[in-house]
Parts: structure tokens; sequence; C-alpha cells
């Protein structure tokens, strides 16, 4: 049986005979006993299995090495150790060796060398929390926007549209190396356009919204940034919601509520993790999260905050200015001014995407960023631009082609209304949810400048 399910019903199985199937994960062998750390991967738990020299093969199972893969039949009985409840074993077979070199030894490994171990990383204790928070909260999302009455919308990965404009784009092409040199004919290509991987499902996104309503994208997305820090990577996940006849206001509700079900869903279904990393992690943590819950979002002006930043008795190494982005230090600022987390809206154009609606001042749009406490900007949204003639001037006086995004643009005239949306990078809300400050901690497999292993 998994551990999950006995830990989950334990006073039902003392002293009944039960089999398991896992992993040693820590072994003390003493001259007539042994100790058998054992855990299966189902649950965060671990299990004691005790046995002792009235095993028919005591002599071969002292011998057994940390990663072995073994079944174990016994007796659950009280413990007078840490745990509640070990195991008594009366069989132990081993199912699969491991070696002495097994590189996941029961000490403390560098999260830098775990990295060059990313297949076998998620066996030790840390990764094991993250890799579960973040299933927990994968499915958390889903619950949220699914009981909702959202459509999920499986943005296209292979795009002709920048969402961004920032040009940081992966190309996907099947021409040869000495054909994209000078000025490449794309008509040859196997899409016959330059294509790329998406940096967002946004735009693809709000083709749903104005058929369904509401609906949101999880999935993907590709920047080609060369950038090392230790919040980007070159292939990442993103959340991003498009809702219909909703206004920046409308758009900060369901920001602030789909933030504070999931976080409260993973201090509920994930005990065990969120305590480890307060622990081991991030001292704080969970009061941390269980505050985010109860708080209330504080919402500003763009040019109040920068007011509050300019009146502020601090050095600034960054000195804030009107019109401008702000740094994470002014983010971390605000976020401990209001003691809470700040929206923070109506953005200078000139320093936001085309898309976003303008303001009747003509100098901002309706844009917003969610600064939380310990971590910063969280998430992004804006109200979409939906006057036609406004977005195509927009586009102009950036430069753009309107032509390849007519289907774009025609959202506007075919039934066009108020619609809203936002985006969350699912890793960094990972790195809120843990404490865990890297991107490559985070996610399986990191893709990152100079590094695509396995």
């Amino acid at each position: 049986m998994d551990l999950r399910d006995l830990f989950l019903n334990i006073k039902d199985y003392v002293d009944k005979e039960v089999k398991i199937e896992g992993w040693i994960k820590l072994h003390r062998d003493q001259k007539t006993f042994g100790f058998i750390d054992f855990s299966d991967g189902t649950t965060f738990e671990h299990l004691q299995v005790v046995y002792d020299e009235e095993l028919q093969n005591f002599e071969e199972v002292k011998k057994l090495l940390v990663g072995s893969a073994i079944e174990v039949v016994g007796i659950i009985v009280p413990s007078s150790g840490k745990q509640d409840y070990e195991m008594r074993a009366s069989k132990i077979t081993l199912l699969g060796s491991c070696p002495e070199d097994y590189p996941i030894q029961p000490k403390r490994h560098t999260r830098e060398f775990l990295r060059e171990q990313a297949y076998l990383r998620p066996r030790t204790n840390l990764f094991q929390a993250v890799f579960r928070v973040r299933s927990i909260a994968a499915y958390a999302i889903h619950q949220y926007f699914q009981d909702r009455g959202y459509v999920y919308f499986h943005a296209p990965l292979i795009t002709a549209s920048d969402c961004e404009g920032a040009g940081e784009m992966f190309q996907v092409t099947t021409l040869p190396l000495d054909k994209l040199k000078g000025t490449p004919d794309y008509s040859k290509d196997f899409f016959g356009k330059m294509t790329n991987l998406t940096v967002s499902g946004q735009l693809e996104a709000e083709t749903f919204a104005l058929a369904y309503k509401k609906t949101y994208t999880f999935g993907p997305t590709f920047r080609a940034e060369n950038s090392n820090t230790k919040t980007h990577a070159s292939e990442f996940w993103m959340i991003e919601p498009e809702i219909a006849f909703c206004d920046l206001n409308k758009d900060m509700d369901i920001m602030e509520d789909m933030l504070k079900y999931v976080v409260k869903y993973v201090l509920d279904h994930a005990p065990l993790e969120i305590n480890f990393f307060n622990e081991f992690v991030e001292k704080g943590l969970k009061e941390k999260l269980e505050k985010l819950v109860t708080s209330k979002f504080t919402r500003i002006d763009h040019e109040e905050a920068i007011t509050i930043l300019k009146k502020a008795d601090v050095k600034w190494e960054f000195e804030p200015e009107y019109g401008e982005d702000i740094a994470k230090e002014h983010e971390k600022y605000i976020t401990e001014y209001f003691n809470g987390p700040v929206f923070i809206k109506n953005w200078p154009k000139d320093i936001k995407a085309f898309y976003m609606k303008l303001n009747p001042d003509g100098k901002s749009v309706a844009a917003v960023d969610l600064e939380v406490p310990g971590a910063g900007e969280l998430m992004g949204g804006s109200q979409r631009e939906e006057n036609y003639d406004k977005l195509v001037a927009r586009m102009k006086e950036l430069d753009m082609d309107t032509a390849s995004m007519d289907w774009y643009l025609n959202l506007r005239k075919y039934g066009g209304c108020i619609h809203s949306g936002f985006g969350m990078g699912f890793e960094r809300l990972l790195i809120y949810l843990t404490g865990v400050d890297n991107i490559r901690d985070v996610i399986p497999y990191p893709r990152t400048p100079k590094n695509c292993e396995y």
C-alpha cells in the first residue's frame, strides 16, 4: 500500500500486517537489529522500519545501501521515537540495488550540486517538498478557475506574433544555417513565415474570452533573454486569465481572490511541506503566507507610489522618478509602508505594452502590478484597449505591423467589449510559497543560458 494512505488512517492499521514498496533513505544497522528510514514518495512523511536477527535474510538486509528499492512486510506498532508509529518488519525483499557511489547520500547537499543531479534531486527532502507543492499549487489554480466557470484554453507554443514586443524570442525554423544569414526568405520555411516560441498566450486567449466570457491559460512560455538572475529562466510556466465585460477594478478583485485561494489551498493541503520550509528554508514563511490570506490589498496609482518613494527618508540605489519603472528596493518599501500587498495601477504608457487601455489623461494606461511583502512583483495585468482606432494608432506609434495582427484588431470590430486579464509566473509564485529563492530550484529541469541538460 501507499504510505500516504497508511498515514491517513494509521490507527486502523495498528497490530495489522501491511506491505509497502519504496526506497531506503537512511539505514542504521546494529549487531542484532537495524533501522530503515523508508519513503515511497506518496507523502512527505517517512516511516521507520525496524528489523532484527529473526528476519530470515537478516545478514543480507544489513548490507542494503541508501537508495535501494525494497518491499517490506510487517506490523504497524506504536513507537517510542520521534514518530508515533513504526513498522516491525517480518520480511524485507530487495527490488532494486543501489551502489555505494549513489550521489544522494543522507547528508546536506548544496543546491548547486543538486542542480547537477537534477534527475535525482526529487529524492531529497527539499525537492520532495518543492515539487509536491508545485503539484498542489497547480491543482489549486485549475480548481479555482474551473469552479468559477472559466474555460481552460491551450495557447499555441509556436506563434507568429510577439505579445510583449520585446523581440526576445526563440526562433522556430527548418531553414539551414547558411539560409538564415542576411535577409532570410521565410516563405521557404516550414510555416512560410518567421515563427517563434511564445512568450505569452494572452493575445490568443483574448479570442476565447470574447467567445466564452471567461478563459485562462496555464502552460509553458519561453524567453530568449540572456539573463542569469535568480528569477529568470528561458522556459517557464504562466497563468493568464482573460475576462470579458471586466474593467481594471474587477480585474484586481479576481487577482486578489485567486492568489488568496491558491495560498490557502497550499497551506491546507501541504502542511508538512510548509512547516519544513518554515523551519529550514525561510523563517517566518508560514506567518507570511497566513497573513497574505487575511490581508486587504491596498490600491494606489503609480504616481502616488512615486510620491511616497520620493518623500521617504531613504537613500535609494535607484532614484524613483515619475514616468519610470520602479526597482526591487522600491517594491519592498511600498509593501512595508502599507504593511501588506499593494496594487500599483495606472502606469505610464511609455513603459507598458501596446495592448493596454489608454486612460483619459493620455499619458497612462489601465495597467496594474501586484507587489507582495517579501517578493515584490508577483502578478501583472491590465484592461485591454477595446477601441479599434485607438489600438491601431498605438501600434503605428510603436511602428508595429498592423497587417499581421489583423485578427487581433478585428476582435475590436466583431462584437468587441471591455475586457481585462492578468498574468502570473508560476515559478515566481512557487518561490513565494516555498521560500526557495532561485527559479532553477522550483522547476524540475531548468532551462537557462548555457544550460539545457536532460
